[in-house]
């Protein structure tokens, strides 16, 4: 009872500071969650669309019969837009926080509004854009979204119709280091588990504009030791699993293609992050 009692007022204490106690998850969940995120190698060449450095991306050399592209989070940069279009892809931009692309290339089209979860003024789903500008469209389609954490909600709440038109998808999924709390954990690794149901991961770029976190301790995962570094902001190129012709992973990071985000120091892949 006198345990208990601390413990509350200690709780107290720390809320009256404006700090919140949740528990933390079990690294062996974590470290399964990042094993089933390793890449693989899909039989495919990677290429690099847009500039060398932020707004840049690896994908699949694997465009070919897909019309249309989707790019929700503009800010100033539009260069992968333009690269898709210099491929022959009509490409719709969205991003509630500016008033149009960063470029005025005819076919860019923009809408001022963020994606998420709902619908209203300022936001919109990833099914309703989809639907709004090509509903008869039944092909593939690629995504590249960058919206500063709201990825986890679009992706949550996209139809599992629409995910799979997608054949490649870039994502920059953000607050990374917060798969040590449980509740955070419980939603990201969902949104993770949904998009593998229909494609894997072919690579991963750590944005090194924020560092990384890293667990000092080891402990055994799959019969090896290993240590744990997440890095806070992490760049994931998917690749639906009916176009990949290999069964085997990456092993070597960074890829010749990748480059800095900005001019803080670079920072690598963490191994536990590949095979």
């Amino acid at each position: 009872m006198r345990d208990k009692l601390m413990k509350d007022s200690l709780l107290r204490l720390v809320h009256s500071l404006g700090v919140d106690v949740v528990n933390r998850t079990n690294y062996a969940e974590i470290s399964a969650l990042i094993h089933a995120l390793h890449p693989r190698d899909s039989g495919i060449d990677l290429i690099r669309l847009g500039p060398n450095g932020d707004g840049g991306y690896l994908i699949p050399d694997d465009l070919s019969g897909i019309e249309y592209g989707f790019s929700p989070g503009v800010s100033t940069e539009s260069g992968f837009e333009v690269d898709l279009v210099r491929r022959g892809l009509k490409v719709y931009l969205a991003d509630y926080s500016v008033d149009s692309a960063a470029s005025d290339n005819s076919n860019l089209f923009f809408d001022k509004k963020f994606i998420g979860s709902l619908s209203n003024r300022e936001f919109m789903t990833l099914d309703e854009w989809k639907n709004k500008k090509i509903p008869d469209y039944n092909g593939d389609l690629i995504l590249q979204m960058d919206i500063e954490g709201a990825e986890f909600e679009a992706i949550m709440s996209v139809s599992s119709n629409l995910l799979s038109q997608f054949r490649i998808m870039v994502i920059e999924f953000h607050f990374l280091q917060e798969l040590f709390n449980r509740p955070y954990f419980d939603l990201s690794s969902r949104v993770f588990r949904k998009i593998l149901q229909s494609h894997s991961v072919v690579h991963i770029h750590p944005n090194n504009c924020c560092g990384s976190v890293r667990v000092p301790n080891q402990w055994t995962h799959g019969g090896r030791t290993e240590c744990l570094e997440i890095p806070r902001v992490l760049e994931f190129t998917f690749y639906r699993n009916d176009r990949i012709k290999k069964e085997s992973y990456c092993r070597v990071f960074p890829h010749s293609l990748d480059r800095d985000n900005t001019s803080k120091p670079s920072l690598a892949l963490p191994c536990c992050w590949y095979r």
